[in-house]
């Protein structure tokens, strides 16, 4: 169940600020069909729809109004009429009630189609700022659907797609609706030039401090001395190949609706709200770190800091009072995706925990949105909680660099001040704090304050895999499901791995994660062949052929966005 909610848990944990980056990643997800329409009937006839699916999972995302207007959402029907949003010169039916009539008709024609298996979340996107929107919070959810309002420049938002005819369950899906939809006259994407992606990257972070004090400043006139909890966080929105343990989210067993709760990580004494994921303590950590696939050297300099850590120990026992020497566990975890780095990073805390270093050994992992908040002021307080849930194992902030933008009030520049200040204090010994992300753009992260590379001595440079270790760990995924190719199989999938690490686009490339990805693909034709087949030998159950493989798209070439 875990694996297959991972759709609707990645849009949960997205915040108006976030979900633009989360539909491109989405894009580049091989094991996602997506496509985009130009509308459904009758409700949503003039409206860009994009659908996403995984697995028995599909969500709708529909672009609503790109003006910014306030609005006045009600979703009550009166005497059988659809209901009515209200701004200051007009109405309209409510979009929300549109997408979920929408939705009510793709299920009818999933049940005729004798498609029984799927589940669908809509999510609605508008440039409408819905002033009762926290009023209107549990009526959305009631229809199995999430709002995003208050997005600035959606008009200008180039959502992509996968329109990978290997993807059945997408296909399968689509042929169902084919009767309700319309399609654009080409499904292929303009890019934007690279100043024109400078310009979008500079609007949108201008947006974003404009947002920031448009929300101090109702806070002031509306809310007087009323605080109210900040939840707009992004944990656990890259890829669905992810294995993180999300503690502060619910089971998709508890329900549908649980999709919609807010996930909570709280200290009880201080009442701290965060979307952010705990990695728990591994039982035997060194086993976890032999058994990775290469990165000899970070293991090397792994080993030379936990036998300075534990050198210190032998001192302490032998000689009490002894100087000895400091060592600071604060780190910079250096490379792109797919390449290991939260994998380390808690066989890295399981292991200092084990040495003695940290009290308990488990990772908080957070990124921008955990820190930044709506209000001038909430970074202070975000920083110091997050230490606090953090306190005795290892704070890991993702894509670090986003920290620090052009703009010079970016509250995320307050963000760093404050770490630099928190691991100034002699006292902050029991936690370890890393920072990760691309290496170029991290690198410049350091230069942004000279401090920064003093207190983050230890640097772990995580490499892109070799075909040769790429294919190792096909290897070791397959045995985790005693999975075996046929020796056509294994030539034909070895083939088409070697093509697509030889025309890949560095920038895009999804290292592990891209095999993780295909090996994906391929359990799912094979499981659709056996069941067509049915094969007498259930040896063969496990046995995949050349037939289950598919050719490997390699990721297109895309602007980077980013510091």
């Amino acid at each position: 169940m875990e694996n297959t909610y991972r759709l609707f848990d990645g849009f949960q944990k997205q915040s108006r600020y976030t979900i633009e980056r989360h539909l491109d990643r989405l894009a580049d997800n091989y094991a996602v069909y997506s496509e985009h329409l130009t509308g459904i009937s009758p409700f949503l006839q003039n409206n860009d729809i994009y659908v996403y699916v995984h697995n028995a999972c599909i969500v709708v995302v529909c672009k609503d109004n790109d003006d910014a207007v306030d609005e006045l959402a009600d979703e009550q029907c009166f005497n059988g009429e659809a209901p009515l949003y209200f701004n200051k010169d007009s109405h309209r039916i409510s979009p929300v009630w549109q997408l979920s009539e929408s939705i009510r008709l793709m299920k009818i024609k999933l049940r005729e189609a004798n498609i029984n298996t799927f589940a669908i979340l809509g999510v609605l996107l508008s440039g409408s700022n819905f002033i009762n929107a926290d009023d209107m919070q549990m009526k959305w959810e009631e229809q199995d659907i999430m709002v995003f309002d208050n997005l600035k420049g959606l008009k200008k938002w180039r959502i992509g797609v996968n329109t990978d005819a290997d993807l059945t369950y997408g296909t399968d899906f689509m042929a169902a609706i084919e009767s309700i939809v319309t399609r654009p006259a080409t499904n292929a994407m303009e890019e934007p030039d690279d100043t024109e992606t400078d310009d979008l990257l500079q609007e949108m972070i201008d947006n974003f401090i404009s947002d920031l004090n448009d929300d101090e400043a109702k806070s002031d006139k509306d809310l007087g001395s009323k605080s109210e909890d900040v939840d707009d966080d992004d944990i656990g929105a890259d890829d669905l190949d992810d294995d993180k343990e999300d503690t502060g989210s619910e089971s998709p067993d508890s329900g549908f609706g649980s999709y919609f709760t807010e996930p909570s990580l709280a200290d009880s004494q201080n009442n701290f709200k965060a979307k952010v994921t705990i990695l728990k303590p591994l039982p035997n950590p060194r086993a976890e770190l032999e058994k990775l696939v290469g990165c000899q050297d970070i293991k090397n300099r792994i080993d030379e800091l936990l036998a300075l850590n534990r050198y210190n120990a032998m001192v302490r026992a032998a000689f009490p009072g002894a100087k000895t020497h400091e060592v600071s566990l604060h780190s910079i975890f250096l490379g792109r995706p797919g390449t290991g780095k939260t994998t380390v990073c808690k066989i890295f805390g399981s292991l200092l925990h084990e040495a003695g270093a940290l009290s308990k050994g488990h990772v908080v992992v957070a990124n921008r949105s955990t820190f930044v908040g709506a209000r001038w002021g909430d970074e202070e307080t975000n920083v110091r909680h997050a230490l606090e849930l953090a306190k005795g194992g290892v704070l890991m902030i993702d894509e670090a660099y986003l920290l620090v933008s052009k703009h010079e009030q970016d509250p995320g520049r307050l963000v760093i001040q404050l770490l630099m200040e928190v691991l100034a204090d002699e006292k902050q010994r029991d936690i370890a704090v890393v920072l990760c992300g691309y290496k170029e753009p991290m690198m410049r992260l350091l230069e942004t304050n000279q401090g920064l590379e003093s207190r983050f001595p230890n640097r772990f440079e995580f490499n892109d895999f070799t075909i040769d270790e790429l294919i190792e760990i096909t290897t070791r995924r397959l045995n985790e499901f005693q999975y075996s190719f046929t020796e056509p199989a294994w030539h034909k999938f070895k083939g088409v791995l070697e093509s697509a690490y030889k025309e890949r686009d560095p920038q895009s490339w999804g290292n592990a994660r891209f095999v993780a990805n295909q090996l994906e693909r391929i359990y799912i034709q094979h499981a659709l062949r056996c069941v067509n087949e049915a094969p007498a030998d259930s040896n063969q159950l496990l046995l995949l052929t050349p037939a289950d493989i598919r050719p490997i798209e390699v990721p297109r070439p895309r602007p980077r966005i980013g510091f």
